[in-house]
């Protein structure tokens, strides 16, 4: 069971359940699940109810019951980059999924989670589509997934095909394709999408490094297809596959601002496929 500190650093007394909702981002519903549970809400050891008061200094614990939900497979190591009282950071492998699904039963970074945290819940604060690579983050709790959630600040290579500028800013909507559950395109009628990158490496194909002001499905694929360079290896949105076997995109660092105030700067280097093109 997830067990959680906060020190209550107000001024002035106030509610437990202020404090909770107003400084530590536990939602309504979380402070109503938690009221439920034998010893969810403590002081100092002690019980207390939400209604009570809080003073500087004081120590609330919540301890929060967690469900595991998915079919371990020790078989699978998935690297484990940075760990927190709040989060998880792993290296995923192209070609592993992150959830289970009806083809990949027991193959991706869920079950490599359960296999070493058997007691929690997996909750990614991000997805990465199974052929991309890179930094994938886990919630260790819910009061961290909702409070990270679009938090985090990712930054992607992509190795492009033809000659995009050396920097740029591509805003396209993005929407499905009739008749597919998996095929996006730049749409009048689709969702708002910003990407942003920069050129740091030019040759036969082009290094780009990218963040995203939002995160449509297969968002960097389609605004790089769209300016008419696709991702080697994305024979999905015209990238050619001679010199790669899947789209060439790795999630390679992520900022992160801890509970205390840290920041943290977590990377991953270049998987051999993608650094071969270059």
């Amino acid at each position: 069971m997830p067990r959680l500190e906060f020190i209550m650093k107000r001024e002035q007394p106030c509610t437990l359940e202020s404090f909770l909702r107003q400084d530590c981002g536990v939602s309504r519903r979380q402070l109503a699940r938690l009221k439920h549970v034998e010893g969810g809400l403590l002081r100092e050891g002690m019980p207390i109810r939400s209604i009570d008061p809080v003073y500087p200094g004081e120590c609330i614990v919540l301890q929060i019951p967690d469900v595991p939900h998915l079919q371990p497979n020790p078989a699978l190591h998935v690297p484990l980059v940075f760990e927190d009282e709040d989060l998880l950071v792993f290296d995923k492998p192209a070609g592993m999924p992150v959830h289970p699904s009806l083809h990949h039963a027991d193959d991706t970074l869920g079950n490599a989670f359960a296999a070493r945290f058997p007691s929690m819940t997996f909750r990614p604060v991000h997805r990465l589509d199974c052929n991309t690579s890179g930094l994938c983050a886990v919630a260790k709790h819910p009061i961290a997934a909702a409070s990270l959630h679009g938090q985090l600040e990712k930054t992607y290579y992509a190795v492009a095909e033809g000659m995009p500028p050396d920097s740029g800013t591509i805003t396209a909507p993005i929407g499905r394709v009739e008749g597919s559950l998996i095929l996006r395109q730049v749409s009048p009628d689709g969702k708002p999408a910003v990407t942003h990158y920069r050129i740091v490496q030019r040759g036969r194909y082009n290094l780009a490094e990218v963040r995203l002001e939002t995160g449509r499905t297969h968002q960097i694929r389609v605004h790089f297809a769209h300016i008419g360079c696709p991702l080697a290896g994305d024979d999905l949105y015209g990238g050619g596959t001679d010199a790669i076997g899947r789209h060439a995109l790795h999630c390679g660092a992520l900022r992160y601002t801890a509970r205390d105030g840290q920041v943290h700067e977590i990377t991953s280097g270049l998987p051999e496929d993608m650094s071969a093109l270059l």
